[in-house]
């Protein structure tokens, strides 16, 4: 079961479920790391004026979208801050996240806010989980469910159904701005003023899942290849926001699924039209959320040892 099958069963919130190797993938992981704000009403403004010096605004609204994306690895490291809600049959539920990203290296952390609710929480409690997202990776601590305290859990994200976009309760930066490279129908909507004065640019529009996948960095191809298969709705609308630099400021994903969640492939389970509330015909929708700030501060990913991973087979949320 995932995230959004536990929301459409009424469920208490489900991340990743799965099982971990031997600690040999961690290793992997471990050794090709290597060393290495809120808008606010605005006003329409013609599109296509300049930017900031050096940074003309494309005049097409999807070769704007596609170059932000394009551009994020070269712009280094950011802050990050995610939010991710979704309702169904009454049950309405939030998890917010926090933390910073390596966008050449693709990787990054988050600390993750859960509901109230979730195993192991005391009454009124949300409890929080530190995620570390590398390519082809995710590894939890603190998830609870069976996991003994302070040891991680490793998660093949190219075998989720869901390339990892929502199954961890955030949809990471790098995601985020993958997915973008999809971006079919764009409108420019006008600007807005962020909360710290920046004026930005809005676009709206859709994104096809496999145009995402073929034009993805290879960072999150593997992903977003699964989350083409494994999503039963492609067409995603999105609304982001971009600088006078040319940066991801913010960027909100609208999921859809029909009948449940698609399935998983490494040992995860899944809501489906027949075990899921409300019916094959009833929609579940996920709005994901991905705020960019700070751009240049230092991020460093320190990867857990092999011994650390816990290889035992976990239990839902």
């Amino acid at each position: 079961m995932t995230l959004v099958a536990a929301v459409a069963a009424g469920a208490s919130l489900l991340l990743a479920t799965g099982c971990t190797d031997d600690g040999t993938a961690a290793a992997s992981d471990k050794n090709r790391q290597g060393s290495s704000g809120d808008p606010g009403a605005g006003s329409r403004a013609a599109h296509g004026t300049a930017g900031s010096p050096g940074h003309p605004v494309p005049s097409d609204p999807r070769k704007a979208v596609t170059a932000a994306a394009e551009a994020l690895a070269g712009y280094g490291t950011s802050r990050t801050r995610t939010s991710m809600s979704m309702a169904s049959g009454g049950t309405r539920l939030a998890v917010e996240g926090e933390g910073g990203f390596d966008y050449g290296k693709g990787e990054g952390s988050l600390t993750v806010r859960l509901p109230e609710g979730t195993s192991g929480a005391r009454p009124g409690e949300r409890r929080t989980v530190t995620e570390l997202v590398v390519p082809g990776a995710l590894y939890m601590k603190n998830r609870g469910a069976g996991v003994p305290d302070g040891k991680w859990v490793r998660v093949d994200t190219n075998e989720l159904a869901d390339g990892n976009l929502i199954t961890a309760g955030a949809t990471d930066p790098v995601s985020a701005a993958e997915l973008l490279r999809g971006a079919r129908q764009v409108r420019y909507t006008g600007k807005v003023r962020a909360a710290g004065g920046a004026v930005l640019r809005r676009y709206r529009g859709t994104l096809d899942l496999g145009d995402a996948a073929r034009a993805a960095s290879p960072h999150r191809r593997g992903q977003l290849k699964a989350a083409a298969h494994g999503f039963s709705e492609r067409t995603v609308p999105f609304d982001a926001q971009i600088d006078g630099q040319g940066r991801l400021r913010k960027v909100r994903h609208l999921f859809t699924f029909a009948g449940g969640a698609p399935g998983g492939r490494d040992g995860t389970e899944s809501g489906s039209g027949a075990d899921a509330a409300g019916g094959p015909d009833d929609g579940v929708a996920v709005a994901s959320t991905t705020w960019f700030h700070g751009y240049g501060a230092h991020v460093k990913v320190v990867m857990p040892e092999p011994e650390d991973i816990y290889a035992g087979k976990i239990a839902p949320f």
